[in-house]
């Protein structure tokens, strides 16, 4: 057994755990799946991310993701290519009544070399349902997670929730409810995944925002990873990561901007569809869009037509709800919304609308709304920058309108998660700073929904009652361009955005 060096504490560092899908092999690209052969010495890939760390990489925040796609953690389950839950950490499940499931767990150890036993996944699980503000995942729900003696074995993790919780699973799937060693949590619950996660990548350094190393974790559960370690560059700049694979400084960059894709070669484009949907959010709470006949003039102002054909250039979808067309049972079951505010006359009234440079089409879609909302007869400033320079201001209602890229599927693999995060009273992630008894009625439905076609149903019911407010506008569906060098196979291409190297992707 090999215990690996323990990197140096990284809470200035800006580090964070996240989740990656554990079945590498669904997703890959050009290569092999597995994870079973040896790299060679030194075949360390190059990935160019698009986020930079914007909440102290918190592992309960929006960061997540961002290790998640470099292999550094996982949960207890992940997600599949048809989105049901997966075995990772737990090789198995059963429910035990309506409100407890027990998830038998597989033989694993911790980056720090100790034994992933129950007790250890139970305490991970304890800080993270503790954490404030609450993980999207949990948004809403209260769980307690025991170990389970008795279990032969690996042991098992007996999980209760506080009301039936249908799709649990799912939900612990999340990228923000990594399983983690006790070594990574400090006396006030901070945690730190240096070295105490258990995919198949170690965090070993990080220089600030701007890049991270990470070294192949041998001991993995999955089999050693064909690559040796990844050096990650943090790079906003959608040109900047497009010209870093051009020119071979990179093997791997994320998010292609649409205006890029054409200069790469056609082999080096892989193109996504995912469940990302770029909305236009309205502050509900306060300013402007507090009156319900503003929002609703804004939403008629929208042409989104416009968007899908030409800033993304045909590489996306106008927008027809929360959830597009990569929910493939969406449209079928959505209802039209009913009841919305008749639009008023903005008569000049000024607006700030904001949005980030992370996603490269994104700053494109807010000069194009600036100008749809001024025919319209509002005034707008317009403000951009990088996402984690103004991610606490839009949480803080500080917008009066917000552009955001947002995957609906991304925090459970659930629907409802989303609308219970983003657009409840309650919500974590309310940029809209919505708060509609309706709605939150509507949600709270979907939720104790059992059976798949029913959930579906509720949650198409909660959509509807989400726009009817006017406090979320859809805008695009993306589908997203993956650079990938012409020496890389195995690549991730996960419609969920969880996933982009595994054991298999190597050069």
């Amino acid at each position: 057994m090999r215990f690996p060096r323990r990197p140096r504490r990284l809470a200035a560092l800006l580090l964070t755990p996240l989740l990656v899908p554990p079945l590498a092999g669904c997703f890959a690209s050009g290569g092999d799946g597995g994870g079973t052969a040896d790299a060679k010495d030194g075949s360390r890939l190059r990935v160019a991310l698009a986020f930079p760390p914007a909440e102290n990489l918190s592992p309960y925040g929006a960061d997540a993701t961002i290790l998640s796609r470099l292999g550094v953690t996982e949960g207890l389950t992940g997600l599949d290519a048809n989105g049901a839950a997966a075995p990772a950490l737990a090789a198995s499940w059963r429910r035990e009544n309506d409100r407890t499931w027990l998830f038998t767990l597989r033989e694993a150890v911790f980056q720090d070399g100790t034994g992933v036993t129950p007790a250890a996944v139970a305490a991970s699980l304890a800080h993270a349902a503790q954490a404030r503000p609450a993980p999207a995942a949990l948004s809403g729900v209260t769980l307690t997670a025991e170990a389970d003696t008795e279990a032969e074995g690996a042991g098992a993790v007996r999980v209760t929730t506080k009301a039936p919780d249908p799709v649990l699973p799912l939900r612990l799937s999340s990228p923000s409810l990594a399983i983690l060693s006790p070594k990574a949590y400090d006396a006030k619950g901070a945690a730190d995944p240096a070295g105490t996660a258990t995919g198949p990548f170690e965090l070993t350094d990080v220089e600030g925002t701007t890049s991270a190393r990470l070294d192949r974790f041998d001991d993995y559960w999955g089999g050693r990873a064909q690559a040796s370690g990844i050096d990650a560059r943090f790079i906003a700049d959608g040109t900047a990561r497009a010209n870093a694979l051009r020119t071979g400084q990179v093997d791997v960059a994320e998010a292609i901007p649409v205006a890029q894709a054409a200069g790469l070669d056609a082999d080096t484009r892989r193109e996504t569809a995912t469940t990302r949907t770029t909305s236009l959010l309205l502050n509900a709470r306060s300013g402007a869009f507090e009156d319900a006949s503003l929002r609703a003039a804004a939403r008629e102002a929208v042409d989104t037509s416009v968007l899908a054909k030409n800033v993304y250039e045909g590489h996306a979808d106008a927008g027809t709800g929360i959830y597009g067309p990569a929910v493939t049972w969406a449209a079928s079951k959505r209802t039209p919304p009913a009841g919305a505010a008749r639009p008023g006359r903005p008569a000049g009234t000024s607006i700030t609308l904001a949005t980030y440079d992370n996603r490269p089409e994104l700053p494109e879609v807010a000069q194009v709304l600036k100008q749809q909302l001024e025919k319209a007869g509002f005034t707008v400033k317009l403000t951009v920058g990088e996402y984690s320079r103004l991610e606490s201001d839009a949480l803080a209602g500080k917008f009066d309108a917000f552009v955001l890229a947002r995957n609906t599927l991304v925090d459970t693999g659930d629907p409802v998660a989303v609308l219970a995060g983003d657009h409840t009273c309650g919500g974590g992630y309310n940029l809209a700073q919505l708060c509609d008894k309706a709605v939150d009625a509507a949600v709270a439905g979907a939720e104790r929904a059992d059976g798949t076609a029913e959930r579906q149903d509720a949650v198409m019911a909660a959509e509807a009652a989400i726009l009817r407010t006017d406090a979320v506008v859809p805008l695009v569906h993306q589908r997203v361009i993956t650079g990938v060098g012409p020496r890389v196979s195995g690549v991730l291409l996960d419609p969920y955005e969880r996933g982009l190297v595994g054991t298999g992707t190597r050069r």
